[in-house]
């Protein structure tokens, strides 16, 4: 086993870095990397290069977010793949297929002058529109396992000329359940062929696939046993049998994040945790395996432009992520296996940055704590829960924060700044300042009211979202660049023909409710609207409703009692141009009907409102609008209670057109 040690960030190397100068690369692929902006080749990437382009098979163990993609890709491009070979001649596996368009789209940069061919293949996207692909002359595919073997069943992909099988996130691939469809791909490959195997974690799982599929193959250890530990801080704060949630608030009130993926175990307590940061006044939002994939998608592009602070996910629903900005991960519910601590906290401190790992651990979790340290000797630091006094502490730093923020924009008077000179000299500076800021603030009885600072001030802190990242990826569905194949959003008449079923990812296609019928024109069913009488709405759902009323934690301001339908206008076909889609996150399962929809709208000003205009589904809706009412609808819908859940409403994104 070779093993090439990573650096530690907090110890200075004098040694420069090498440039790309010192890998052996074509010009055209040199060039590529020139354009993204490559300067120096990251030390998975210098190891990997030399073995893989002498064809030696490899298991290469390195964190997501040390540049495997480029490692495995040069080589592939710069000299494995034959350009002019129409065939496939190169299959890379991924266990997600947000992790398989991105790898698609990295190649296909690297590609870019090259002019190799990738196409990626995943469930959820028409087959007709892949087998095209794969038939003009794919050379390099990056798919689902679920899918891929779907090809090669129908006889879609040729793997006759595939000489380079990838494996992309091994041990996650065979955490989800993908062994036998591994196996069944392999066994239709051919047999000379080159392996290289990249994983976070080599368990034994993954070295019993490599011993078994590979000849004589070399491992390259990048980071030893503490992969995943060398540019992050792990902290754990230990906790009593009690209220989680109630703990993790305390902490992040203390700790303040920029931003961070927070994992739960359960896809119940991801909803029940994001809604609690909401209530808290934090931007939040869940991601579990309900989720429809475009739902998915909205809330993965809010979070990767740094319109989303907190995103909330079990580990099904994380694999892929890839967010380069995040400062913080925070395991809400410790995991079950030193693994798959690995793969939660190296989210955080990618590509040079530093990143910060918190965990809450019970009494049940302690066992699986002292297996991470035994397993990785990863020993993170023990902490207690804020007291009091930190708390304190976080509350005066909110107020100097406030202040700053509030005078940094306005110009000193200078006789005023001279005062203020002395006055900082003064033996009774602090007397007088503090009498100051009585005066100015108020005094400390107030607070609670709708007048205390503290309160504002703290409310500001938990407002901010963090900075958008300029050097943040495009996500993978928005990349045009390249000659990478992108499936369209519409199957244009291409039907999958019961592939998705059979598809290994299914675990997130079977969702309830839809999203791909999203509209940017109101569809207007025939005939009057059928009178409802809000009174007896509201007996016929009565526990139900009641509950709602009991979770509001401050009135909702509208209920489903408060105002009477009005006439509605009807959206004619003349005026389909001046209309627009709101997106809203909740839907039926929370208990929202159209009556709802129209009294915030009519409270909010946007009078005259057609219940016709609310289309429901089980976890989402969408209400379109006259387009000079879509600025006022937002504003009455944002913020309320339906259900125990926040409202969040935005401008619906068009669905793409081919």
């Amino acid at each position: 086993m070779i093993e090439v040690q990573a650096s530690n960030p907090n110890e200075k190397d004098m040694t420069p870095k090498p440039t790309f100068d010192v890998v052996p690369l074509g010009a055209d692929v040199r060039k590529a990397l020139d354009k993204l902006g490559y300067v120096h080749p990251t030390p998975v990437q210098l190891a990997v290069f030399e073995p893989a382009v002498r064809g030696k098979s490899l298991v290469v163990q390195a964190r997501t977010g040390t540049g495997k993609t480029t490692a495995f890709g040069m080589p592939i491009i710069d000299s494995l793949v034959k350009k002019s070979v129409p065939h496939v001649q190169a299959l890379i596996l991924t266990p997600t297929r947000e992790l398989a368009v991105q790898v698609a789209k990295e190649l296909a940069q690297v590609a870019l002058f090259r002019g190799t061919k990738v196409v990626p293949i995943y469930g959820g996207a028409p087959m007709g529109r892949q087998i095209e692909a794969l038939a003009e002359g794919a050379q390099i595919v990056c798919g689902t396992p679920g899918r891929v073997l779907d090809h090669l069943r129908r006889g879609t992909l040729d793997p006759s000329h595939i000489r380079i099988f990838v494996l992309d996130e091994a041990d996650e691939m065979l955490s989800m359940g993908f062994a036998k469809e591994l196996h069944a791909i392999i066994e239709m490959l051919p047999t000379e062929r080159q392996g290289l195997y990249f994983s976070a974690t080599i368990p034994p799982d993954v070295e019993r696939l490599a011993t078994s599929h590979l000849r004589n193959p070399e491992y390259l250890t990048l980071s030893s046993d503490q992969v995943g530990a060398v540019s992050i801080s792990h902290f754990v704060y230990l906790i009593r049998e009690g209220d989680k949630r109630a703990s993790l608030l305390r902490i992040i009130e203390v700790e303040d994040p920029e931003s961070a993926v927070i994992f739960c175990n359960t896809k119940d307590e991801t909803e029940r945790v994001a809604e609690a940061l909401k209530r808290s006044g934090y931007d939040a939002d869940w991601l579990n395996g309900d989720l429809e994939q475009r739902e998915r998608e909205r809330i993965m592009g809010n979070t990767k432009e740094g319109k989303l602070r907190f995103l909330v996910a079990t580990d099904v629903a994380a694999r892929g992520i890839d967010i380069s900005h995040l400062t913080h991960v925070i395991n809400a519910d410790f995991p079950d296996s030193a693994e798959q601590y690995v793969h939660r906290t190296g989210r955080t401190g990618r590509a040079g940055r530093t990143g910060t790992a918190i965990s809450i651990v019970g009494p049940k979790d302690v066992g699986h704590l002292y297996m991470l340290r035994l397993t990785y000797n990863i020993r993170p630091v023990e902490r207690t829960l804020p007291t009091k006094g930190e708390l304190r502490t976080r509350e005066e730093t909110d107020l100097v924060a406030f202040l700053a923020d509030a005078y940094a924009a306005k110009a000193a008077d200078p006789i005023h700044l001279a005062v203020a000179r002395r006055l900082l000299t003064h033996e009774m500076a602090e007397t007088i300042v503090a009498g100051l800021l009585q005066d100015h603030l108020g005094s400390t009885a107030m607070a609670g009211s709708d007048d205390d600072v503290a309160a504002q001030a703290a409310a500001a802190r938990r407002a901010k979202n963090p900075p958008v990242d300029p050097a943040q990826d495009e996500s993978p569905h928005t990349l045009r660049e390249g000659p990478v194949f992108e499936p369209r959003a519409e199957s244009d008449g291409a039907q999958s023909d019961g592939a998705e079923s059979s598809d290994c990812e299914s675990w997130r296609d079977h969702q309830q409710g839809n999203v791909h019928d999203e509209i940017t024109r109101p569809r207007l069913p025939e005939g009057p609207p059928t009178p409802r009488d809000p009174r007896e709405s509201q007996s016929k759902r009565g526990d139900r409703n009641t509950r709602n009323t009991r979770q509001q934690p401050r009135p909702l301001g509208v209920g489903r009692h408060a105002l009477p339908p009005t006439p509605g206008y009807r959206i004619e076909p003349d005026d389909m141009g001046e209309v627009a889609n709101i997106f809203v996150n909740v839907g039926r399962r929370d208990g929202l009907e159209p009556i709802d929809i129209q009294n915030m709208l009519n409270e909010g000003g946007v009078l005259g409102f057609d219940l016709r205009n609310v289309r429901i589904r089980d976890r989402i809706s969408f209400v379109t609008v006259p387009r000079a009412d879509l600025d006022r609808a937002i504003r009455a819908l944002v913020g309320r209670l339906i259900g125990g859940r926040t409202i969040n409403a935005e401008l619906a994104r068009e669905q793409a057109r081919s």
